[in-house]
């Protein structure tokens, strides 16, 4: 009997795999394409990887900013697509070591629930029949490709994630349909590089659940490096490589090399014999309470197929709070202090409530804000760069409520608000926590200081 079944082997899936196999759990992990997941093979690696050629293309550019004086600078996409393939090949690998340490029998292969007895949950894969007291669901999640007329006929035109990520030349220019987070990411790239971009956005601002001032702020700069924003527009359908838009009640058209599809994502739920076991979902997913229980017995689910996060380190944690109820360790899924980031450059990360989100709450607060340029740090690696970092204090009790930050290296700092709204601390407490100096994340406690 196999004490623990997991489908799917990104980050839900192999980092509850090594937890539980380092607990002393016999672990059976299913993955019927790559260790790692989207987010390692077709997702936050692989784009991470390309940003930061396109960052450090950036930098060698404008380095005489900074009194360095490079020459002719140059960047030859195909060896930035190399590096990332290599990138995700060395950490797919060191995933597979990781399953191998905390002895975590790995199969490749589809997997398809058989359904459940007295005996166990039957998991077949490979032609195989595998038993196990509990079973866990990380099948994640897929592109949303909307029933947008003229997509199909498009062909290769069109690119999801999946496929921009495989392009083996540069697109001279790029349409983006959907300026959310990766949207945004790959305009981010291929804008540094040169290439035309157009976003088109149903939505009044781009990012959407990020904080409304800071997108603002984001798109303005982006603007100003010639990526062209088309905001309150709805995609009509498409006609080869030109997409069809309605702005302000008239019709309108972009045409670019390539289309990329970036719209949102939908959870994997179907072609794996979920329904044999009477699964309770959603529209968004698998239906899960705070401890990732379903509504089966010993039945699971974490990441993206419950529709809920879909973001790789919520995953992760998700599937950390199956494992430590599974051996004995009394856990839930907390959601209040989940960061986000978007890897643009500068970079955007925010965590807890924003001004929009408090609102709509009703929960009463008081918002402090400050130029990045009030750290000494920032000012020395960010020559003519300008940012914000924006903090929310709750109005009764004065505990953190949220963290905001436009500029770099944001995501490298957001951590320290997560700890803070996690904590409760207040602003008094925070204002007695020692920052390094001279360092960018002192910003915070500027903020603080500053109400």
């Amino acid at each position: 009997m196999i004490d623990l079944i997991i489908i799917g082997g990104g980050p839900a899936g192999y980092v509850a795999a090594e937890r539980a196999g380092h607990k002393g759990l016999k672990v059976l992990l299913i993955e019927k394409k790559a260790l790692g997941g989207v987010c390692l093979n077709e997702g936050c690696i692989p784009t991470k990887t390309m940003l930061y050629s396109a960052k450090t293309y950036e930098n060698a550019l404008h380095g005489e900013n900074y009194g360095v004086f490079a020459g002719k600078v140059s960047f030859d996409y195909g060896k930035i697509v190399s590096r990332k393939d290599k990138i995700v090949r060395k950490l797919v690998a060191g995933v597979k070591s990781k399953m191998k340490q905390n002895n975590v029998t790995v199969v490749e292969g589809e997997a398809m629930i058989k359904g459940r007895s007295d005996k166990g949950i039957e998991v077949s894969a490979n032609g195989e029949n595998y038993l196990g007291a509990n079973l866990l669901i990380c099948t994640g999640s897929e592109a949303s490709v909307p029933p947008i007329p003229g997509l199909k006929e498009a062909g290769e035109l069109i690119l999801t994630n999946r496929e921009i990520l495989q392009l083996k030349e540069q697109p001279k220019s790029l349409i983006v349909i959907g300026g959310g987070v990766i949207g945004m990411e790959f305009a981010s790239f291929y804008n540094s590089l040169g290439t035309k971009v157009t976003v088109i956005e149903m939505l009044p601002e781009i990012l959407g659940t990020t904080d409304s001032e800071l997108s603002a702020m984001l798109r303005s700069q982006y603007a100003k490096r010639g990526i062209e924003f088309n905001l309150n527009a709805k995609v009509t359908r498409v006609d080869g490589n030109k997409v069809i838009y309605e702005k302000d009640g008239q019709t309108h058209t972009a045409e670019g090399e390539k289309i990329l599809l970036s719209v949102g994502r939908r959870a994997n739920i179907q072609g794996f014999g979920l329904e044999t076991l009477n699964v309770e979902t959603t529209r968004a997913g698998i239906k899960v309470d705070e401890k990732m229980r379903t509504n089966v017995p010993n039945v699971y689910a974490a990441g993206d197929v419950t529709g809920f996060s879909l973001l790789a380190h919520t995953a992760s944690r998700e599937g950390e709070v199956v494992v430590n109820n599974l051996t004995g360790k009394s856990d839930i899924m907390r959601y209040n202090a989940i960061p986000g980031v978007v890897y643009t450059n500068p970079e955007i990360a925010g965590v807890g409530e924003t001004e929009e989100s408090a609102k709509e709450k009703g929960i009463a607060y008081k918002v402090a804000k400050l130029p990045m340029a009030y750290s000494g740090r920032f000012v020395a690696e960010n020559e003519g760069g300008s940012g914000v970092c924006k903090v929310l204090i709750g109005e009764k009790y004065g505990e953190v409520l949220g963290v905001h930050m436009l500029g770099n290296p944001s995501s490298e700092m957001i951590y320290g608000a997560c700890i803070a709204i996690e904590n409760e601390l207040t602003l008094d407490e925070m204002k007695e926590v020692v920052f390094p100096h001279p360092t960018v994340s002192e910003i915070f406690k500027e903020v603080v200081f500053a109400f």
